[in-house]
């Protein structure tokens, strides 16, 4: 049996950007995960935690708190975007690392303003694109590891080019398991009309990380019908607490428990923009949702 350490994340706090009036204080932030019973976090957005190791080693210390990632965007698809992607990386991989993390989630950018929803570039992408894509993922994970001694999670996400389980195979399928597996976020696989369980069974063996969360099914019928930008989306409440949306955890969870191997599953409930006083009761009663649900495997330390 697998063991599946449960911690939390800036995002379900409502934090999406390195600063901004509308989130909580990090401080807060962290006080308030620690107070819901977590010890595992992400980093969230590069400039929202301190930047110095040893400040943030101090602020994690002070609450018993650990790092289990960073996390970053990619847009490899587009010419002579190696350089822009990897500065960021290299930030976000050298943090981590210093403060004892051992993943970096690597996001999708995406093809239309999730404030605005805006259309940026086309929905699809060339095969030469797709090319470009994995093979830049490749040497990717390959430089955060011999580097910084970080492994890639690749993390699906709505309205960018992997999205869908067809395209999620499509990525798998083309990139080297040596150096880049998949952070399974299971409501953005629903989100996108995909099946987390087949993923799992399809692809056991590339299933490097987990990011925990539901979607409301009506919202999510709504945003299929009118075409919604995936910022709406969560204004409108698509991300739910468990076990109110999809897909099923006790299931999820058992499946996961049965690969026989250690993983993190970051609880992330996308709630951008929420109220302060919002994620601290969502974030406890998760915790103790996700302590019910039968599993040996998960633990929370």
């Amino acid at each position: 049996m697998s063991t599946i350490r449960v911690g939390s994340a800036p995002d379900s706090w409502g934090v999406w950007f390195p600063e901004d009036p509308q989130q909580t204080p990090y401080t807060r932030f962290l006080d308030e995960v620690a107070q819901s019973g977590y010890e595992w976090i992400e980093l969230g957005p590069y400039g929202y935690l301190p930047t110095d190791p040893e400040q943030l080693l101090a602020e994690l210390g002070e609450r018993g708190l650990k790092l289990s990632a960073g996390t970053v965007f990619e847009h490899l698809h587009q010419d002579n975007s190696w350089d822009a992607v990897w500065t960021q990386i290299e930030d976000v991989a050298r943090l981590t690392a210093a403060v004892g993390g051992k993943h970096v989630v690597v996001i999708p950018e995406m093809w239309r303003d999730p404030a605005t929803g805006a259309v940026l570039e086309p929905r699809e992408l060339t095969d030469d694109q797709w090319r470009a894509k994995t093979t830049g993922m490749n040497e990717l994970g390959k430089a955060m590891f011999e580097k910084y001694g970080v492994r890639a999670q690749y993390h699906p996400h709505a309205d960018s080019h992997v999205d869908t389980e067809e395209h999620i195979y499509r990525f798998l399928e083309n990139t080297d398991p040596e150096f880049v597996n998949l952070c399974l976020d299971t409501g953005h696989v629903s989100y996108c009309g995909g099946d987390n369980l087949a993923i799992i069974a399809k692809h056991p063996e590339r299933i490097g990380y987990l990011h925990l969360k539901q979607v409301n099914v009506e919202v999510r019928a709504k945003v299929e019908a009118d075409d919604l930008p995936f910022g709406e989306a969560v204004r409108l409440g698509a991300m739910t607490e468990p076990p109110l949306g999809i897909p099923e955890m006790p299931p999820l969870l058992n499946a996961v428990a049965e690969l026989g191997t250690d993983i993190f599953a970051i609880v992330e409930q996308d709630m951008y923009p929420c109220a302060v006083d919002a994620p601290l009761p969502i974030a406890q009663r998760t915790r103790k949702y996700l302590g019910s649900c039968g599993i040996p495997a998960v633990r929370f330390s």
